[in-house]
């Protein structure tokens, strides 16, 4: 474990040190290398971090620790860097979100927000066809609307795999009330579950 740290800062100082030549070597004005050699060091960065918390956890670091170092939820800490075991297969589970999943759930809830159900419900794996109407769809947001007033925009959402599924946690926000859109997805990109959650807020 040890071998992978040093492994890792040697890669961050290589990336450290093109950085630092690079502004030498290159125009005042040309930008696109020190870039570059700033996303690397970022990537090399992350990859310390990730070999340090590996460290952490095999000598007894539990993940509320590492979650606080790193300011994060337990729970984030652990989706970020944790290596779960499939309980089915004993082997190690996937744990990539799935490919695309920002841009999906963005189209998703302008979708709602605009009124078009079907574009929703065409999305729905055969369990939430099953369980969610198109209508049963548009009645849940008419109550959301009149409780809170009209849609007025969507935040970042938060991405994790869970298991089989892609899940995912986005802040949305009415004239008077703060919901999270907390919508799954399966690999296919089919959605697997679709919640209204009130936001508790302080």
């Amino acid at each position: 474990m040890q071998e992978k740290l040093t492994e890792a800062l040697r890669a961050l100082k290589s990336h450290t040190d093109a950085l630092l030549a690079s502004r030498v070597l290159t125009a005042t004005n040309d930008w696109a290398n020190p870039i570059g050699h700033a996303v690397s060091m970022q990537t090399a960065a992350e990859d310390v971090v990730r070999a340090v918390v590996e460290q952490a956890r095999q000598n007894g670091a539990t993940w509320q620790v590492i979650g606080d170092a790193l300011g994060v939820s337990r729970q984030a800490a652990f989706q970020r860097y944790g290596k779960p075991i499939d309980p089915r297969t004993g082997q190690p589970m996937n744990n990539t979100p799935l490919p695309g999943t920002v841009e999906l759930v963005a189209s998703v809830i302008e979708d709602l927000a605009s009124g078009h159900w079907s574009r929703v419900t065409e999305q729905f794996d055969p369990t939430m066809c099953d369980g969610l109407s198109e209508d049963a769809l548009a009645a849940a947001w008419a109550q959301i609307v009149g409780l809170s007033g009209a849609f007025e925009g969507q935040g970042k959402p938060e991405v994790a795999r869970a298991g089989d599924v892609t899940v995912t946690n986005t802040p949305i926000s009415f004239e008077a009330g703060d919901y999270t859109a907390r919508i799954t997805f399966r690999d296919d990109r089919t959605i697997a579950g679709l919640h209204i959650l009130e936001r508790q807020t302080s």
